[in-house]
């Protein structure tokens, strides 16, 4: 370890979560170390340029490339002789064919790693893992490392909210450490110790429990989420309005109103493969019926596309082959780029597959979206996939669709139709303005 007060610090893996804590970390002041297999991906992040879409990250990224307290690069061998504390930040992805969590590149950044530690030193998990993980890669290192015991293994969780990524790992609300000895702890608590000393809570727990609280947290944001649009299907059975049913339930001190937000519900990289990959986990583990009910949040958060297209359908009489519908939006959030199990896209392959003339826009993952579904059809803003359309559907809410003029966009439109699949815009301006409004769970 470095005699020295402040730990020098690597992040393997340099993806979404690995780029922004190493640019982050070296902001702080740390010495750090980013490390993939990709050289594509290293040489682009050392010329100044972040390969994804994040608010505040490449302004960040070339200020701490200036001091040059952030390097990047390919070899495990560099990052062992560099390092003290080692995070592993690599992707946790959906197994193809199961509901498993495909945990490979995680065992490889360890496997490859630990054969070069030759002296004490901390490796520190932050990917999303199925709880026991910790435990068997704490025997794989020990058996790797020619340091042996010296190496340790904690585990630090990542609650990083896409759009808000930097500021989620600069002003955190708590750290976890996952850890199983004193040095541990204190390594930890050195490696964080800007914003430690910021006021940020710490919860020290054992490793298990680190590993259980990002997937816990995951698992209660998909709950609520999902039982805000499983009451929507009750409103719209009874003519009932839920966003007025969400608003007064908000002002319940126990409920909140965070995340009651009706609407075409979560997608992304997170939230559905991780609480697929608990509930499995837990079934392997022999307590799968205590979480049953994730897969029950998961079946209603899917059935929010499929009431989606119904939506659209009924507004079009019925049929959608050879209707012109308007997509805004293809990202799963606003303020990325991220296509992953992006409800925005499985709507539109759908009304796409269903014969209708569909073309997306979205400000940030255009690109994204045209590599992976080149079958769809793009435009260059909201106005242009606009024109002539039967019906405008809003399926990601970002600021600039909040903001459109109804008036505007109903002189380029064909017909003054408009699902609001994120209960976005105000349905009172948009029916003024001579539109048929639609939303899911409001009549």
């Amino acid at each position: 370890m470095n005699t020295g007060r402040t730990p020098r610090l690597t992040v393997i893996g340099t993806g979404y979560l690995g780029a922004t804590h190493a640019v982050c970390m070296a902001s702080l002041g740390f010495e750090v170390l980013g490390v993939d297999v990709d050289a594509g991906k290293i040489g682009k992040l050392a010329s100044g340029q972040v390969p994804f879409f994040e608010p505040g990250l490449p302004e960040l990224l070339a200020k701490t490339l200036e001091t040059g307290r952030l390097r990047f690069t390919t070899s495990y061998e560099e990052a062992a002789e560099f390092g003290d504390v080692h995070f592993i930040c690599v992707g946790t992805p959906q197994m193809p064919g199961s509901d498993a969590c495909d945990i490979s590149y995680v065992d490889a950044a360890v496997t490859a790693l630990a054969p070069h530690l030759t002296r004490r030193a901390l490796v520190v998990g932050k990917s999303t893992v199925p709880v026991g993980t910790a435990a068997r890669l704490t025997h794989v290192v020990r058996e790797l490392a020619p340091a042996g015991e010296e190496v340790e293994l904690a585990w630090n969780p990542e609650f990083l909210r896409e759009g808000y990524a930097v500021d989620d790992t600069l002003r955190p609300d708590r750290l976890v450490f996952g850890v199983a000895s004193d040095r541990a702890r204190d390594t930890l608590a050195a490696a964080f110790a800007p914003i430690i000393e910021a006021g940020t809570p710490v919860v020290t727990t054992d490793l298990a429990t680190a590993e259980l609280v990002k997937v816990a947290a995951n698992s209660f944001l998909a709950t609520k989420i999902s039982y805000i649009n499983a009451m929507a299907e009750v409103c719209e059975a009874t003519g009932a309005d839920v966003r007025d049913l969400a608003t007064a339930l908000a002002y319940d001190d126990r409920i909140g109103g965070r995340f009651l937000q009706p609407g075409l519900g979560f997608g992304g990289g997170c939230l559905p493969k991780d609480i697929r990959a608990f509930a499995h986990r837990a079934e392997e583990i022999g307590v799968g019926q205590a979480v049953s009910f994730l897969r029950e949040v998961d079946a209603i958060n899917r059935r929010r596309r499929s009431r989606t297209v119904d939506l659209v359908r009924e507004l079009l009489g019925g049929r959608l082959d050879g209707r012109r519908i308007a997509c805004l939006g293809a990202a799963f959030k606003p303020n990325s780029d991220d296509i992953r199990d992006a409800p925005a896209l499985d709507v539109a392959r759908t009304m796409h597959g269903l014969g209708a003339y569909v073309r997306v826009y979205d400000p940030a993952a255009l690109d994204n979206a045209r590599r992976a579904y080149p079958e769809l059809r793009y435009g260059e803003s909201a106005m242009d996939v606009a024109r002539d359309a039967d019906v405008v559907v809003l399926l990601t809410e970002w600021a600039e669709f909040r903001q459109i003029d109804p008036h505007a966009m109903a002189e380029v439109t064909a017909h003054r139709r408009i699902v609001d699949g994120r209960h976005a815009l105000d349905a009172e301006a948009w029916r003024a303005a001579g539109w048929e409004y639609r939303a899911l769970g409001r009549s």
